[in-house]
């Protein structure tokens, strides 16, 4: 069996693949206290011949995944093959998931949102290292009580998380 310590993290390779790589920037950057395990290391160049092989392999990555953080853009909620399929996954898995609103807002942004997670157990944040670190540090402990309450739907942090966090 695998050791689940790891982040999977979901977005639009088309358009959003900048923020995906200002996140790893933020965590190899000593002057900004972030940090995640990237499950994206596993397998890092995945073998692209066919959505099947694919699968298979973030399939793989699912096995070693603690949490799960959906980058949302403006077009998110369009995507079937691969992001629709990555949020299944998470659900089915019962994974904490964590929604990043790229345009900032800190609660569920009801027009991006992809319908399959609207109304699931989620936390829904702004884009910004420290409440992402806040929600990858705490979130998960969060989806746990709130399941144990049989709680589902979206949440989101008060502004007074946001304020103590200097944001």
């Amino acid at each position: 069996m695998a050791y689940r310590n790891k982040t999977y993290v979901s977005f639009d390779a088309d358009t959003d693949m900048r923020y995906y790589r200002l996140m790893q920037a933020w965590k190899n950057n000593q002057n900004i206290d972030f940090n995640f395990y990237n499950v994206h290391d596993i397998n890092p160049n995945p073998n692209l011949t066919s959505e099947v092989i694919i699968k298979r392999q973030l399939r793989e990555r699912f096995a070693n995944t603690r949490d799960f953080i959906l980058l949302v853009g403006t077009q998110t909620r369009y995507l079937y093959k691969y992001v629709r399929w990555e949020i299944e996954q998470a659900l089915n898995l019962d994974l904490p998931i964590i929604v990043v609103n790229l345009n900032k807002t800190r609660s569920q942004d009801e027009e991006l949102c992809p319908p399959i997670i609207r109304d699931k157990l989620a936390i829904h944040i702004s884009y910004n290292p420290a409440i992402v670190k806040y929600a990858l540090d705490n979130w998960p402990i969060e989806h746990q009580q709130k399941r144990r309450d049989s709680e589902i739907g979206s949440y989101y942090y008060p502004e007074k998380i946001y304020k103590n966090l200097g944001i």
